[in-house]
């Protein structure tokens, strides 16, 4: 009997009933008063658990299990590490499901989302794949998106070659998990065709709730948008993804790790500009819980842009702060120590840097080949170029390109050291003739060393290299021939005894000789050993001008243009040009007429001029070419008169 008259059974009672309408609340007012009767009833205590995992008390819910874990055992196993797992107790939950005496399907379950939090992916998408083949329930299509989301994660994070597992894509969910398989692989248009796809699954799916609003839809959306955002941002399209961007903060989503990483990709496209806005942006990324909804290089991201922003804003202190904490964290990452650089160059600090990266170098020689070229390109700004040569030739990773080649010869060039220039190009042909000889890239190489030799006078060395590449030549030619001869029949099996006339006239001859045509008439037949008779083509005559007389000699000024011949007077412009005074103002007609050469008693050209009568007997013309008529300046002028520009003229006729 219970404390108040009310039997334990009545109780029970009670438990069931909230139990079946989710009163949970309710439910756990009935069992206090249980284990107020017993304290030590297992199943009470157990109902007690799973009711404040329901109401989402999962601290309170762990302290019941921890107190009674000697009466409870492994009955709540599933349980207690449920409760770790949303505590964030990532590892605690791990060691508790492997501790657990038997592997039930719920801890396979609550397995797979440690291993996926954890980050081990491949344990984790072994274990969804045994859930997938071994189970048949409702939650099927959940399981398949969480080995959808486990493949995009390796595909992402790891750079794994994507995997068809014949998932489907059905639901928004497993569409967008596909999505982001395809952004690992590089596959951007894919992947944004795949995102608008994604989008019209959910609206479909959305659309039969009655309860879903048009805000609610969007706010599902986010995270689909936000994707897409960043598939444009990888495109170059940052206007179009920035706009998408500040779509999604505005719906202000209830996930903290979207908002952190649209937040933490908006920074990024600012960069050193608008950095007003990037200072609000970057609180978004230090909400609580975050940390435990992104992946570690997703977070690893927004601290390094942390560090970056401070130092845009001339935060130097908390610049050095966060790289010198990032570096603690990724001891072997050169990104933390790059920041510093460039904190130090800001402040002209630059012997200081390169100690820095020298130091660096040395202690991490399998992350030192970005560091040494921003050695060489602080040494280059410092203007001390045999040194920033000398770092480059020290990266075996990079020394051998023709791009570092190209580098090194240009300045060494610069500083007048030919020998040294052309010892690079010695090591770079010495490396390629002992790994590709005769590739592109070597005989690219020995052509620019040649030419490179010849321009300074180096004639001796330069026909070395020239013999390099006539041999290279000559070998590949004798090689293309080897292998064609490989395709040619042997002599035994060639016949050399052929009919060549049957050959011709067989059924499959694409050309047949054309037999001798008979001798018609009393034509003797041509002699052996003389070639036919070409047939010369009748040469047609031209055509001559319709004033043309055969009597006449032509105008030899025939082909110069009217204007230019020494007969021409001008055009006339009306029918009084005789009466108008010509030469200088007050000048008579008569002197005017003895100053017109045209009136003068000249021979006319022999030539029948356009227009004339082509009957019309002339004298021979003279050889004496008639002066040009210059006409008077006005009076009392002295300035000379401007030169006038020549007027394109036709050509004359006869």
């Amino acid at each position: 009997m219970a404390s108040g008259g009310v039997s334990v059974a009545s109780l029970w009672t009670e438990v069931n009933r909230c139990g079946q309408n989710g009163d949970y609340t309710r439910a756990l007012k009935a069992l206090t008063k249980i284990l107020h009767e017993n304290r030590d009833d297992v199943t009470a205590l157990h109902c007690k658990v799973v009711c404040l995992i329901q109401n989402g008390s999962f601290k309170e819910a762990l302290n019941v299990m921890n107190t009674h874990s000697k009466v409870l055992g492994s009955e709540v196993v599933f349980e207690k590490a449920y409760c770790e797992y949303r505590l964030n107790r990532v590892e605690s939950s791990l060691k508790t499901i492997e501790s657990a005496p038997e592997q039930t399907d719920k801890l396979k379950e609550l397995y797979g989302q440690v291993l996926y939090r954890l980050e081990r992916y491949d344990e984790c998408k072994s274990v969804y794949t045994d859930l997938i083949r071994n189970s048949q329930d409702e939650y099927e299509e959940e399981r398949k998106t969480n080995l959808a989301a486990v493949v995009a994660a390796m595909s992402q994070w790891e750079k794994a070659p994507m995997e068809d597992l014949g998932l489907p894509e059905s639901t928004y969910e497993l569409c967008y998990n596909a999505t982001c398989s395809l952004i690992g692989q590089g596959k951007l248009t894919e992947a944004l065709n795949k995102l608008q796809q994604a989008e019209e699954l959910c609206r479909v799916s959305l659309a039969d709730d009655s309860d879903m609003t048009e805000e609610d839809i969007q706010s599902e959306l986010a995270v689909i948008h936000s994707q897409m955002a960043y598939v444009m941002q990888l495109q170059g399209r940052t206007d179009e993804a920035l706009q998408l961007y500040n779509q999604v903060i505005k719906l202000k989503p209830s996930d903290v790790g979207l908002l952190a990483v649209t937040a933490n990709n908006i920074i990024t496209i600012n960069k050193d500009q608008n950095v007003f806005d990037s200072k609000k942006k970057v609180k978004l990324t230090n909400a609580e819980g975050v940390e435990y909804k992104l992946a570690k290089k997703q977070l690893q991201a927004i601290d390094f842009n942390k560090a970056l922003l401070a130092m845009y804003t001339n935060q130097a202190d908390q610049c050095r702060k966060l790289s010198s904490s990032l570096q603690a964290q990724n001891p072997g990452h050169p990104r933390p120590v790059l920041i510093q650089v460039a904190q130090l160059c800001r402040e002209k600090q630059h012997s200081r840097a390169i100690e820095l990266l020298q130091q660096f170098s040395d202690q991490n020689p399998e992350s030192a080949s970005g560091i040494k070229l921003t050695m060489a390109q602080l040494y280059l700004v410092q203007g001390h170029v045999t040194k920033a040569c000398d770092v480059l030739r020290s990266i075996e990773e990079f020394k051998h390109k023709p791009g570092m080649v190209s580098a090194l010869v240009t300045m060494y060039s610069h500083e007048e050291d030919i020998d040294s220039a052309i010892d690079v190009f010695k090591q770079a042909i010495e490396h390629y003739q002992s790994e590709q000889p005769g590739s592109a890239t070597h005989l690219a190489l020995v052509r620019e060393a040649a030419n490179f030799k010849l321009k300074y006078g180096r004639k001796k060395e330069a026909i070395k290299d020239q013999d390099v590449i006539w041999m290279s030549a000559v070998v590949a030619s004798l090689a293309f021939f080897y292998r064609l001869s490989k395709h040619l029949p042997s002599a035994d099996t060639m016949s050399f005894n052929v009919d060549v006339d049957e050959l011709e006239n067989s059924h499959g001859a694409t050309y047949v000789r054309k037999k001798a045509a008979k001798v018609v008439g009393e034509n003797p037949p041509k002699e052996q050993g003389h070639g036919e008779i070409k047939k010369k083509k009748k040469k047609k005559k031209g055509k001559l001008p319709k004033n043309y007389d055969p009597k006449v000699t032509p105008d030899p000024e025939r082909w110069l243009p009217m204007k230019e011949r020494s007969y021409y007077r001008g055009k006339k412009k009306g029918k009084k040009k005789d009466q108008i005074g010509k030469g200088t103002q007050g000048a008579t007609a008569g002197a005017s007429a003895e100053l017109d050469a045209s009136k003068t008693a000249s021979s006319p050209p022999t030539s029948p001029r356009p227009g004339s009568a082509s009957g019309s007997s002339t004298a021979p013309a003279s050889s004496v070419v008639p002066p040009r008529q210059q006409k008077p300046s006005s009076s009392g002028a002295t300035r000379k008169k401007a030169p006038q520009k020549k007027k394109k003229g036709g050509k004359g006729g006869w």
